[in-house]
């Protein structure tokens, strides 16, 4: 499959579950009870639905990332923002956070939630996370939620967080994994691709990706097991990742 096929099939995916939420004359797709499978209680406190319908992810990244007050903070793939927005309360109006998004709607969706609740620390921009619209050594934190697996190039995706990150910087990302190769069958659907698994590495892939950009002390952090049935039983599991740009 060509990269922009991927890329086409993966933005009108989630324009669509965008366009879902914020169509006055629709019904949602949420997933009952996905955010609160992710993140606490009070984490989800106050936030509107329109941030909690759209939630796609594996894992909580921020939860992990141990953000700290007056911290700049990137998020790839950052969808309609929940992770932005549970940033920015963590490191405060001395600190800052971008949402990095290639679907416009959810550029929009996340733009207008930033407004719906006056949340002033956080921007969004339109780009690729192979080619972030993000400055040199500018960031001292990047997270991530089930979306690099979606990219057909993560080796240019992790050179790019390299490229981003101050020096001794972090990055703490959640993501989908295989524990052995998928048909080829499972490969090139599209759906499947765009649902996190098609375009997912193998686990020793994905790691052997981050020490080649650059990257020290790369830890899987935890791992779950996805339930699957049928050619996926088995072969996905969700990790979470942290490693550090040398200083």
């Amino acid at each position: 499959m060509k990269e922009t096929e991927i890329r086409k099939a993966v933005r009108e995916h989630y324009g669509e579950r965008a366009r879902q939420v914020t169509s006055c004359c629709s019904t949602t797709t949420r997933r009952p009870g996905h955010a609160e499978k992710l993140y606490s209680r009070e984490e989800l406190s106050g936030l509107p639905q329109s941030v909690t319908d759209v939630v796609a992810g594996c894992g909580n990244p921020t939860a992990l990332a141990s953000l700290r007050k007056g911290e700049v903070v990137l998020d790839l793939g950052s969808g309609g923002g929940i992770d932005c927005f549970l940033a920015a309360n963590a490191v405060g109006q001395s600190g800052k956070v971008i949402g990095v998004d290639m679907t416009p709607e959810m550029l929009q969706l996340a733009r207008d939630n930033a407004e719906k609740m006056q949340v002033t620390n956080v921007e969004f921009r339109l780009g690729e996370i192979e080619s972030l619209p993000v400055a040199d050594n500018s960031v001292d934190v990047v997270i991530s939620n089930c979306v690099i697996n979606l990219s057909p190039d993560k080796a240019r995706v992790f050179k790019e967080v390299y490229r981003v990150l101050k020096p001794g910087g972090k990055v703490m990302v959640s993501d989908m994994v295989l524990l052995r190769e998928l048909p080829e069958s499972v490969r090139n659907d599209m759906a499947v691709w765009a649902g996190c698994v098609g375009g997912a590495s193998l686990k020793e892939e994905y790691l052997a990706t981050i020490v080649a950009a650059g990257f020290k002390e790369v830890e899987i952090v935890s791992e779950a097991a996805s339930a699957r049935t049928g050619e996926l039983a088995g072969a996905i599991s969700s990790i979470k990742v942290s490693a550090l740009k040398a200083n």
